[in-house]
């Protein structure tokens, strides 16, 4: 059975499945016929895509109309809820990159830097001065890219809580190692718990086999 792909928040965009909202007579959402948006800028997108997460879904101009019809059929502050919790995201990963105690290979910063740039550009698939609709094609590269990125944003978000919670003291390069020690040590802890557990349940499942004989 295939698992999901992470994605950046505990509600994926409905990318790929989403049918309704107020269409024109062309089928685009309504407020979207402003936009114009090319076949081969679209193409373009999609090749960012997938050059930093290959395994993502395609994007074309059909699931781009439905996904903006999605949007725009929100509350204009839920709306800008599901665009700014993506956003944030991509703020985690601005973090990692510039922290001294995170030492990210640089394959994932190079990754990381192309993401940042398309989303910090204004003249991107559709023009971010657009309200609302103009941070969908960021957004969607956060989402279907994320999968790329998931583990090292997980990661970097729980060294950020140990460095909070445990105040680890030393150079950053020291904290970090810290923060490694410490959750190796708390993992080698969970599987020495683990495994007397199932000495336990072994040692009690023999002894009533012999009960019962």
């Amino acid at each position: 059975m295939r698992m999901p792909h992470p994605t950046p928040t505990a509600n994926p965009l409905p990318y790929e499945h989403y049918r309704g909202g107020v269409t024109d007579d062309l089928g685009a959402p309504a407020g979207f016929a402003e936009i114009a948006l090319s076949g081969p800028a679209v193409a373009q997108f999609d090749d960012l895509v997938h050059e930093l997460y290959p395994d993502a879904a395609r994007v074309d101009q059909s699931r781009l109309q439905q996904l903006a019809a999605w949007l725009l059929s929100l509350p204009e502050e839920e709306a800008q809820d599901e665009l700014d919790a993506r956003l944030g995201r991509m703020e985690e990963l601005r973090a990692l990159t510039q922290d001294a105690a995170w030492d990210c290979d640089e394959p994932m910063r190079k990754r990381i830097g192309k993401l940042l740039d398309y989303v910090d550009r204004e003249d991107d698939l559709i023009p971010d001065s657009l309200k609302l609709l103009g941070l969908l094609d960021d957004v969607l590269l956060i989402e279907l890219a994320w999968p790329a990125f998931a583990q090292e944003a997980s990661e970097y978000r729980d060294f950020c809580d140990y460095r909070n919670t445990e105040r680890p003291t030393g150079t950053p390069e020291e904290q970090r190692r810290a923060w490694l020690r410490d959750r190796l040590a708390e993992l080698e802890l969970m599987r020495k718990n683990a495994r007397i557990s199932d000495e336990h349940f072994a040692g009690y499942t023999q002894e009533y086999q012999l009960r019962v004989k």
